[in-house]
């Protein structure tokens, strides 16, 4: 973080990236002064209700934060700044934003946690749009010539005032991660598929070590003793309670709930009740160490895809045991009317041998459980997702696989991909693919070896 005083003093001259959060109430013009350089500006956590008119004076800015401060509309100066792709505005108090306010460039805008009732047409007339975050506003529609943004792969609409998802949606050639929940649209099929757990009352747990912290809540190892039982260590996590960039966390909780037991999901063991502060949370299994994120985050660069580890390697038989279990309990989520809404590599914890588990229901969203149309696309639209995954996986395949075993798989990547939502495979037949071929790819994969 930086600071203003070196700002002032001439200290940060040539920098590309400035952070400042310093309680600040006007933009300061000293930024002007880095004009030559700055392409990533963060202003978040100030005080800010106003941007400069002249803020296209920055020619190179690519990047602009402006998350908790006073904004009550979005800034039309943005739609001037010809180089910017990414807008950050996440809780603020705005409720309106025009077409004049979007950059020509836009590629991911976010506007979570805010009070936005409509958007502008102009959405759709932005064609590099690829990730786009509204949970947590008043939206009771979408502006329909969204359904010209051909390249939009991420859309967070959970917690808004959505009575239906439009046709149009369910047809986007590359939309792959979907979060609407929260809306009277699933309030049906989230309330038939809600089902009750086993209560853990607070006193029964004793947290130990931090194991890790998301935007939803935090998660602790601990010690669980039920009265007449031993001992037994496990994973808590408590739910932080505010608006997230995919939705409500304790949606998020009520869909680990209703996911039930899966190989390849983590066991939900109970909900705690009783906290001292009333905060919700939920009692895991605890995962061994020997487990480790499959992927980093995606980055301001990739914007909607993942960051792999440079030297990541990956067996053959690994990355198709990850693949076949992450495909089959996707298809255990749909039966029990759930799309994950965020299936991604950075969420899938695995070992060395490919084993894995599929983690972080925060975008996770009910629908129906009889097969319609809108069903079918709902689902198809995370097939999609899988097969990203998929290509990811092969990416890293070493020593290749043989020409046939490669040939088919690359097929089905391209199927689960391909831009005709309802022409995609379901999950059940993914995971009859991977589990009757892959084992002989795999033995194929084997004999190759020295």
């Amino acid at each position: 973080m930086h600071t203003l005083a070196q700002l002032r003093a001439g200290q940060l001259s040539g920098i590309t990236r400035l952070d400042l959060a310093c309680g600040l109430t006007e933009f300061p013009r000293e930024i002007f002064e880095l004009a030559d350089s700055l392409e990533i500006l963060n202003l978040s956590g100030n005080q800010l209700d106003t941007l400069p008119d002249d803020l296209h004076r920055l020619p190179h800015l690519r990047v602009l934060f402006c998350s908790d401060n006073r904004f009550t509309e979005l800034p039309e100066c943005l739609g001037r700044c010809s180089a910017l792709t990414m807008v950050g505005f996440k809780a603020n108090r705005i409720t309106r934003v025009t077409g004049v306010a979007l950059p020509p460039r836009l590629r991911w805008l976010i506007l979570t946690d805010n009070d936005v009732e409509e958007l502008p047409d102009e959405l759709g007339q932005r064609p590099h749009l690829q990730k786009l975050m509204l949970a947590g506003n008043r939206l009771q529609q979408l502006p329909a010539s969204l359904g010209q943004c051909h390249r939009l792969e991420l859309l967070r609409i959970a917690a808004n005032q959505l009575t239906e998802l439009p046709q149009w949606l369910l047809e986007l050639p590359s939309l792959s991660w979907l979060a609407y929940a929260g809306n009277p649209l699933e309030a049906q099929a989230e309330a038939a598929a809600l089902n009750t757990t086993v209560p853990i009352d607070w006193s029964q747990l004793a947290l130990q070590q931090p194991l890790g912290e998301g935007a939803s809540g935090v998660i602790h190892q601990a010690l669980w003793q039920a009265p007449g039982q031993v001992a037994r260590n496990v994973a808590v996590k408590l739910y932080k309670g505010q608006m997230t960039s995919d939705g409500s966390p304790l949606h998020e909780m009520h869909a680990c709930i209703t996911a039930g037991r899966h190989p390849n999901l983590i066991d939900v063991l109970g909900q705690v009740t009783g906290h001292p502060e009333q905060q919700a949370g939920l009692v895991m299994a605890l995962i061994e160490p020997s487990y480790r994120n499959l992927a980093g985050l995606p980055s301001l660069a990739s914007c909607t895809r993942d960051v792999y580890a440079d030297d990541l390697r990956l067996s053959a038989p690994a990355a198709l045991r990850i693949a076949h279990g992450i495909a089959s309990a996707a298809a255990h989520l749909h039966r029990q009317g759930i799309t994950h809404g965020d299936l991604y590599g950075h969420n899938i914890l695995c070992n060395d041998q490919g084993d894995c588990l599929l983690g972080d229901f925060g975008a996770a969203s009910f629908h129906a459980i009889t097969d319609n149309l809108q069903t079918r696309a709902l689902q198809r639209i995370e097939v999609r997702a899988f097969g990203i995954l998929l290509g990811e996986l092969l990416a890293r395949i070493e020593p290749a696989l043989a020409a046939q075993d490669l040939a088919w798989l690359q097929d089905l990547q391209a199927r689960c991909c391909q831009p005709e939502v309802l022409a995609r495979p379901g999950f059940d037949e993914i995971e009859g693919l991977l589990r009757d071929r892959g084992e002989g790819a795999c033995s194929r994969w084997a004999a190759k070896q020295p």
